[in-house]
């Protein structure tokens, strides 16, 4: 496998129909990351919660595959990786002046291990699912169920 790191098409989105829907839900995930990380959790959530650990580098690694579908040159996959772990790393210091949160530095290891991990799959068919869905779309959005034949 050849990775491209020059910096024509870093921002090439060539490959999407609906580029802005997809930008906008990406930015959706990182406002609810950030939310999610800078208020406290209701007490319900805390008893579900099993493993806090798990649900930061599931956050973290769905945001990396989101953007890193959009995003496909190698070259921004590793800018993202790097924005994101910084991302996790910010938000981390954030929590910890938040009296109803706290600091952890195993949470900054979850996150940028989600992130990494995350990078590895869009090289794989996760590296798909947005272009798939798209495609799913177009061919049900192609056919016209409510159209009437006349005999």
């Amino acid at each position: 496998m050849k990775f491209d790191f020059g910096t024509k098409g870093m921002l090439s989105m060539q490959h999407l129909t609906y580029k802005r829907v997809w930008i906008a839900l990406g930015f959706l995930m990182l406002a609810t990351v950030v939310y999610a990380s800078l208020n406290s959790v209701p007490h319900v959530f805390r008893t579900i919660m099993l493993q806090d650990k798990l649900a930061h580098s599931a956050a973290y690694a769905s945001l990396m595959v989101w953007f890193a579908q959009i995003f496909r040159h190698d070259l921004t996959r590793l800018l993202l990786v790097i924005g994101l772990t910084v991302f996790g790393l910010a938000m981390e210091y954030l929590q910890g002046m938040v009296p109803s949160r706290q600091f952890d530095y195993l949470d900054m290891l979850a996150n940028t291990a989600g992130v990494i991990l995350a990078w590895g799959l869009t090289y794989t068919w996760f590296g798909d699912l947005v272009v798939k869905a798209e495609q799913l779309y177009d061919r049900l959005n192609s056919v016209n169920l409510f159209s009437v034949q006349s005999t």
